[in-house]
């Protein structure tokens, strides 16, 4: 082990601020809060022990700025939980635009939307080229959804460059088998598709679903109702880019159950854009059942969380995991790890099983998970 981990971005969005936030936050007057995290010392790693080395995005706010300052640039609207984010001697790199930005995202109000930045877009040989020269050990795919040849060409760039690859949005790479062969074929780690927050709708959901399993009751319908104000859920209003997203969080509800529902019985995804939420999203859900005999029940339940913080511990655990599979020479997909922090693992497991799995996974290498 090197003692630290090297962290691009590609995306500075609301996600990224977050992760970049935690760290700085971890590493200074949080260093001794078990608060927000499933494990401090993940396998010899703790968060301290990860410095952003390069970034990628589009917007003219951002590009050319240092990551630190780029984290508080519009559209960003995430709660702000750390005071001092120390600067980080990158400057965010302007990527490619290819399918980044869906057409109604320009047509939307300048706070709340990207505005691609007028300088050339890199090839894919440079941003390889960026990702090898600073030694880039982990790139998090951060793009906005429905992004597929964006997410393909960094991918593709993660491969070049031997970098693993964090896949954090539900477009299909680690759960593609022609994707996950490439990375296989070329010993580099792939963990993904679409992270699953800390305790967000998907998670619920699904220890709900395993609940009603174990107690015995029938689920017969069901459905999740999504609402929010951050850029996710502006680009999600163009549902031709929501088609991955909905089937994403739907098999990730689908698979914790007794049973598979029919498709008109389980609605599963995002709903709406509301501006004045900003990155506080409302879930509701609500399923419909049998209990003993037949008798009918149903549950609803109204979660409200910030958005991208919630999602920022889950990753620094994916980044660290996918270290360690670096550290073992391990390439293609990492089984545990997706399983457990991703919605569209390309092998669905229970909950239960994918943290059995993951400890496992972590407790083979050198130094020994401490949890939380």
């Amino acid at each position: 082990m090197t003692g630290s981990i090297n962290v691009a971005l590609v995306g500075v969005g609301n996600c990224a601020s977050s992760l970049v936030q935690g760290i700085a936050h971890y590493s200074n007057g949080g260093a001794n809060e078990a608060i927000g995290l499933s494990h401090w010392d993940l396998g010899g790693y703790r968060p301290r022990d990860m410095r952003i080395v390069a970034a990628f995005d589009i917007d003219r706010r951002k590009v050319g700025r240092d990551v630190a300052e780029a984290i508080f640039a519009p559209p960003n609207c995430t709660a702000i939980f750390c005071d001092h984010v120390p600067t980080t001697g990158v400057a965010v790199a302007m990527g490619p635009v290819l399918d980044g930005v869906s057409p109604h995202m320009l047509e939307a109000d300048e706070a709340r939307s990207f505005r691609p930045a007028d300088v050339p877009q890199p090839t894919l040989e440079q941003v390889a080229d960026m990702l090898k020269r600073s030694e880039t050990d982990v790139l998090v795919n951060y793009l906005p959804v429905g992004s597929q040849q964006a997410t393909e060409f960094y991918a593709e760039a993660a491969i070049r460059a031997r970098a693993a690859f964090v896949n954090a949005i539900p477009v299909f790479i680690a759960s593609n088998p022609a994707w996950a062969d490439r990375f296989l074929k070329a010993g580099v780690p792939l963990i993904g598709d679409d992270i699953k927050a800390q305790l967000g709708a998907t998670i619920v959901h699904r220890t709900l679903m395993e609940l009603f399993a174990r107690r015995g009751v029938r689920v017969d319908r069901t459905y999740q109702l999504n609402t929010g104000g951050n850029t996710d859920f502006l680009n999600m209003l163009n549902r031709e880019r929501l088609v991955s997203k909905k089937v994403s969080k739907t098999e990730a509800v689908q698979s914790a159950g007794e049973r598979r529902l029919e498709s008109d019985a389980i609605h599963v995804g995002p709903s709406d854009y509301v501006a004045w939420q900003k990155d506080n999203k409302l879930a509701f859900i609500r399923m419909e059942g049998q209990l003993f005999g037949g008798v009918p029940m149903n549950l609803e339940l109204r979660l409200s969380v910030e958005d991208s913080p919630n999602s920022a511990g889950v990753a620094i655990d994916l980044i660290r995991c996918a270290k360690l599979a670096l550290d073992r020479g391990v390439g293609g997909v990492i089984d545990a790890p997706a399983a457990a922090f991703c919605k569209h693992p390309p092998r669905q497991m229970t909950d239960s099983d994918a943290f059995d799995a993951l400890e496992a996974f972590i407790g083979s290498a050198p130094g020994s998970a401490i949890r939380h």
